[in-house]
């Protein structure tokens, strides 16, 4: 079976790859099918705006269309950035100017804890749907270290193994990150869903 990844990020599509590996699943980009939607996140939620991701693009392409929605939310912004992750601060800001102005507006602040969120909807052409969600607790470290991952990983600290989430290898990432822990659920109920199917 085929998946239509909802992005265009490929390092989306490399981590959502190793994970289904094992299923008899290939994932392609929209792009791949040459199509290109673009989806206003409504949503108020996560999980809302990666089903409406999600939806658009499996009618765009005929195809069942997998999306995640995630983002970073810091205690002390009451959930800030959240939804907006990845339009924080405006269009004109860059991953590493949002992790700064995120860096910018805790300047001071003692509360630190913080988490990433992550939501998978895979939508399909018969009106089903997969959602599954993933949580990784962590806290916003003072500066950035590390160079590995994209987003907020240079200032998302896990306490426990000492290292920002671009600190840690691939592997390593996939195996505790919200998107991993959210990808091994969806992995479980896709599985489930497609042994249904089959009967």
């Amino acid at each position: 079976m085929k998946l239509v990844l909802a992005s265009q990020n490929p390092h989306k599509l490399e981590e959502m790859r190793a994970i289904l590996a094992k299923l008899d699943v290939s994932v392609v980009l929209q792009s791949e099918l040459g199509v290109s939607v673009e989806v206003e996140e409504t949503g108020d939620t996560f999980a809302e705006n990666a089903r409406l991701k999600a939806e658009a693009v499996m009618r765009a392409t005929g195809l069942p269309a997998v999306a995640d929605d995630s983002g970073l939310c810091v205690d002390a912004l009451c959930g800030a950035p959240g939804i907006y992750s990845a339009r924080y601060g405006g269009k004109a800001l860059d991953d590493k100017g949002r992790y700064l102005l995120l860096l910018e507006n805790m300047a001071g602040s003692i509360d630190r804890r913080c988490r990433f969120v992550s939501a998978i909807c895979c939508a399909f052409p018969n009106g089903d749907a997969v959602t599954a969600q993933g949580i990784c607790e962590g806290t916003l470290a003072y500066a950035p270290q590390g160079t590995e991952g994209f987003g907020y990983d240079p200032v998302f600290f896990l306490p426990e193994r000492k290292k920002t989430f671009a600190e840690l290898t691939a592997e390593e990432k996939n195996e505790i990150s919200h998107r991993g822990i959210a990808l091994q659920k969806f992995k479980h109920q896709l599985e489930n869903y497609l042994h249904g199917t089959d009967k």
